[in-house]
């Protein structure tokens, strides 16, 4: 009876340890992946939450993103704050494909990467702060020119193989 107690309580305890090292291995994939994507400079992030610099955060409910491929930027992302100079109708907020300039890339000791470039559209000049962290979350800084600067908060997308 004893035996079988033990038996039993060993199956269970066993079990949990087996789960939490498959969650360990699976934690340490996702990192390798997102590590690689960002050493790589072709990476997306999907932005699901806007913090303009004055006024409180937004929620996105639409598809919204920032796409680095190779040398260039394809920004995706709305825009919420004062405006300083905007062409007449409002512009077209932090929508464009353009070059980035400056590229540079940065591990610190607990691996965030932070990345940092200068891109320009037909509307303003923009200087960009990404911090990516191997959970997979990232952070957009983004500082204008002519419009106060605005924060962005979403997730790296893990490209399908």
């Amino acid at each position: 009876m004893k035996i079988s107690r033990f038996l039993i309580m060993l199956g269970i305890v066993s079990l949990f340890g087996g789960q939490s090292l498959f969650a360990q291995e699976k934690k340490e994939e996702k990192a390798r992946l997102i590590k690689e994507l960002i050493d790589a400079g072709n990476y997306t992030i999907d932005v699901d939450r806007a913090l303009p610099m004055s006024g409180r955060s937004v929620n996105l409910t639409s598809s919204y993103s920032v796409e680095i491929k190779g040398d260039s930027i394809y920004s995706h992302l709305p825009y919420y704050g004062r405006a300083y100079s905007v062409p007449y109708g409002g512009g077209s907020g932090l929508m464009f494909k353009e070059p980035v300039t400056d590229y540079k890339m940065a591990y610190d000791k607990k691996d965030k990467a932070t990345i940092t470039f200068t891109s320009r559209s037909d509307e303003d000049r923009y200087e960009f702060r990404i911090e990516v962290y191997l959970n997979g979350t990232a952070t957009i800084f983004v500082q204008p020119v002519n419009r106060q600067s605005i924060t962005y908060h979403g997730d790296i997308l893990l490209k399908e193989e």
